[in-house]
């Protein structure tokens, strides 16, 4: 499908014929950029030099002043010239906007490449979910290289989503010529174990000779060896200093992700260390809340964040740009020098790397921190309508046994969870939730199954004060519920249920703040600003009903309670699921007293 920023192939004969022309001389450039200093990602260097630009292609990059002949000339004094950012690995449906809002966003923060695993839109819509993705990226300012979502679900048998991607579904996926490659490989035991579907999964990838990409948190040693060998090649699920040492050392290419920010300082320690920055580091967002999209921005905000922990802002760079697109196999970007795209960005300074002009294929399209013409946006008509479920009541978030007491089963922390017990009474055939737990209900709304919410006991969230219902639940996306209160827990999820998909707290039996996201239940066709401020007012009504306990315990937490693919126990609609088992417990009832 071709895409209008990339309309001329860089190789077309007349394209090729007048740009060596303009760099001998022999007719004026389309654009010229000068004044600025370029940041040359291949040798380090920052150096004085001018840009000329023929339709797409970078033709010369020639000494300051030595020509003056073009159509358009941009002033780029007192700036740093750098190619654009290449963002390896996020999900748009993170931020809660559709990918026109999200261009708006980044694109006039210096962002010119993302690679787009849409597998939240798979996992709720199925491959109706990826036609759409990549209709809505067609008209963008915003290059966005999109990846056959491999999780859909996560955790096969452990979870049920709203589709069923096998290999069959991924290898006619991937036959397109505008996937690129298998999204993040999740199912890590299935893949280290040999699991007949994941094996036909990445088959089809190799079979297409396209980028297969990995989802390897907690694997070292002979599990790390193993999911390497099976043809995976990247990983972002990165969990200390030590992982990151290996993990390059496994030929991994590394997507250094800037959602986990307590970890990068010492990353940046460890790269520091090594006295120079691996070619197999790129950087990417994974996922980013709108509230701190519209504040802080995506990419550029790792870039800024890595040098303020100390990295070298050329290193922060050639990770951001170089690197990610010999990741990707595009040799026409990441670079700036002749024969290459023209994707140019104008940075005030190297320290906030605030964006002043941003180019993409030769084209201007940002200045002054927007876009210069807004994004066609998509017919969304096809994203709603997600949320089948009937209104839900305090019953339904009740755990039932006979007897006096039941000894219970519980997930135990909110990140790297582990297995745990206690006891607890019973009252009028109820289980009364004992000191210290939180409940966690988890309800089918896909309408593939039976949508009664399967409840389990959460040790290790803090007291709460109040309930949080969210539809954005990773990855299957099933409607989630946290809370002490079976009452504040039903008027939560019931509103986030009329709303068509969001997040909504409440305490007190009553709604305290709702965000709604009617599209797939993940996003709204409002702007990041609009967004960001309703996810906000979210935030500030969920710090009043938990203490959050960082790095562990905090408000992300919530999104990734369910993620079943990842070891230890996780609530899912099912039941509770432990993929290094096998184990999947319909009720967290162990014994009945």
């Amino acid at each position: 499908m071709t895409r209008p920023f990339e309309l001329f192939d860089l190789n077309l004969p007349e394209l090729r014929h007048r740009a060596v022309q303009a760099a001998r001389g022999e007719c004026a450039f389309d654009v010229l950029v000068k004044g600025g200093t370029v940041v040359d990602v291949v040798t380090g260097e920052l150096r004085p030099a001018d840009i000329g630009i023929v339709g797409p292609l970078i033709a010369s990059v020639h000494a300051p002043g030595a020509r003056a002949d073009a159509r358009n000339v941009i002033n780029a004094a007192g700036g740093f010239v750098a190619p654009g950012l290449i963002d390896t690995h996020m999900h748009i449906e993170s931020s809660m906007v559709t990918p026109s809002a999200y261009a708006r966003a980044v694109v006039p923060r210096g962002v010119t490449t993302v690679v787009w695993d849409p597998h939240e839109f798979g996992n709720v819509l199925g491959t109706a979910g990826v036609d759409w993705a990549a209709d809505a990226v067609i008209d963008l300012p915003l290059r966005v290289i999109l990846l056959a979502p491999s999780s859909v679900p996560s955790a096969p048998g452990l979870e049920r989503a709203g589709a069923d991607f096998g290999p069959q579904e991924l290898a006619e996926m991937l036959a397109r010529p505008d996937i690129a490659g298998i999204a993040e490989m999740m199912n890590m035991r299935g893949i280290i174990e040999g699991d007949g579907r994941m094996q036909g999964i990445i088959q089809a990838g190799l079979d297409q000779g396209k980028l297969i990409c990995g989802h390897a948190r907690g694997l070292s040693g002979a599990d790390l060896q193993a999911f390497v060998t099976a043809g995976v090649s990247s990983d972002h699920e990165l969990v200390s200093a030590d992982d990151l040492m290996e993990k390059l050392r496994a030929g991994l290419t590394i997507e250094l992700r800037g959602s986990h920010d307590h970890l990068l300082p010492e990353f940046v320690a460890a790269l520091n260390t090594l006295g120079h920055l691996p070619q197999t580091v790129t950087l990417c967002t994974d996922d980013v809340f709108p509230d701190d999209l519209h504040a802080a921005g995506g990419l550029d905000d790792v870039v800024r964040r890595l040098v303020r922990y100390g990295l070298r802002p050329e290193w922060a760079l050639q990770a951001a740009t170089i690197n990610g697109a010999r990741r990707l196999g595009r040799h026409d970007l990441g670079v700036i020098a002749p024969g290459r795209r023209a994707d140019l960005v104008v940075f005030e300074d190297l320290e906030q790397f605030t964006a002043r002009r941003v180019l993409v294929s030769g084209r201007e399209v940002a200045a002054g921190g927007a876009v210069l013409s807004l994004p066609t946006a998509t017919d969304t008509a096809a994203l709603t309508g997600t949320v089948k479920l009937d209104p839900l009541t305090p019953q339904d978030f009740q755990v039932r046994a006979d007897g006096h007491s039941v000894r219970l089963a519980t997930i135990d922390r909110p990140r790297f969870t582990q297995w745990s017990e206690i006891t607890a009474d019973v009252v009028e055939g109820v289980v009364v939730p004992p000191e210290g737990t939180t409940l966690i209900a988890v309800a089918h709304r896909h309408g593939l199954a039976d949508g009664r919410p399967r409840v389990g006991f959460l040790t290790g969230w803090g007291r709460w004060r109040g309930a949080f219902a969210t539809t954005v639940s990773h990855d299957s996306h099933n409607l989630t519920v946290f809370g002490q209160d079976p009452v504040d827990m039903a008027a939560a999820a019931n509103a986030v249920i009329k709303a068509g998909g969001g997040l909504a707290v409440a305490s007190g039996g009553s709604v305290q703040a709702i965000l709604p996201l009617p599209l797939a239940g993940l996003v709204s066709d409002g702007g990041v600003a609009e967004i960001g401020a309703g996810f906000a007012e979210i935030r500030s009504a969920m710090d009043r009903i938990v203490d959050w306990q960082p790095p562990y315990l905090v408000f992300k937490a919530c999104f990734g309670a369910t993620l079943a693919c990842n070891a230890g126990p996780h609530q899912t609609d099912l039941g509770i699921a432990d993929v290094v088992t096998g184990t999947l417990m319909e009720t967290p009832v162990l014994e009945t007293v």
